[in-house]
């Protein structure tokens, strides 16, 4: 599965709609828990026509075991806490900072693999892994701070990284025996949910926000969850979450181009070396023949 072309244009796609959040999250004036919420539930209100529709998906939903119910709801509370401490992140912490602890996502995918799943890593996979995680951390070397206030910042990064990995792992142990339109629809919900709650305990406002905020909203869950997040869902089923986690790394690359493109921010040299040596860590990850075995 790991050689299908299919695979990797599924992959790709995914991660250049992802590649778009930073755009939309930069021009949405709304607090980071209120955007986390427009993005989730809108997702999940979109999808939710395809669930009903779905004489499958509703047989299913009848039949969901009380496992399932318990690791769909874990995912989204997963999934919710990750943009939680990733926002609050930015907050103390700056966001090279944070972006570059939010990276090392593939290492907690692994580690749960290895853990729970039993699986064996494969040394071509660390190396791989190795590289894109100095990649990272070439682009956000610049202002990388561990100190003073921005400690709690990093610690709260670190930790959304290791939650979001967990959020991919659960998901491909539900996506084993669930559909992915189920699973997605059910674990948005849950997630928004949750961010709405968190967000009345902060006296967040969910209105009254200029239309640029609202096109960002949608512009979030149509392509950035819906095109990003649900893609990933779907590949769940067949592959390992190390892979889909690893193939995030390519987000800052997307980021970094459509910034460029979009809002004109110039690519500095430092960013581009760090660019250039994700993509040899993802090519070592996913083309080296260890890792098809």
């Amino acid at each position: 599965m790991y050689s299908n072309l299919k695979t990797y244009l599924i992959l790709f796609i995914g991660v250049f709609a992802l590649s778009t959040s930073a755009i939309f999250v930069k021009i949405a004036h709304a607090p980071a828990p209120i955007i986390a919420f427009y993005r989730l539930g809108t997702a999940g209100v979109v999808l939710l026509p395809f669930f009903l529709g779905s004489r499958a998906c509703r047989a299913e939903f009848r039949t969901l075991q009380r496992r399932q119910w318990l690791q769909i709801v874990a995912a989204g509370f997963c999934l919710a806490l990750h943009y939680v401490m990733w926002f609050e992140s930015l907050n103390f912490t700056s966001i090279a900072s944070s972006t570059v602890l939010v990276s090392l996502q593939p290492l907690f995918s692994l580690a749960f693999e290895g853990v729970f799943s039993k699986k064996r890593v494969a040394p071509s996979a660390l190396v791989g892994v190795a590289i894109a995680l100095v990649g990272c951390f070439v682009i956000g070397s610049g202002d990388f701070q561990i100190s003073g206030i921005a400690l709690w910042g990093d610690i709260l990064a670190f930790l959304a990284a290791g939650v979001i990995s967990l959020y991919f792992f659960v998901g491909a142990s539900v996506r084993q025996n669930t559909s992915t339109v189920t699973y997605s629809v059910l674990s948005y919900f849950v997630s928004a949910v949750i961010l709405g709650i968190y967000s009345l305990l902060r006296g967040d406002a969910f209105g009254g926000y200029s239309t640029v905020t609202w096109l960002a909203f949608l512009g979030l869950a149509l392509i950035c969850t819906i095109g990003g997040h649900f893609v990933f869902n779907v590949l769940l089923k067949d592959v390992p979450a190390s892979f889909v986690t690893m193939s995030i790394l390519g987000e800052p690359i997307g980021t970094c181009i459509l910034a460029f493109f979009l809002l004109h921010e110039s690519i500095a040299p430092q960013q581009l070396l760090g660019i250039v040596v994700i993509m040899v860590g993802m090519a070592v990850f996913f083309i080296l023949p260890n890792r098809k075995k």
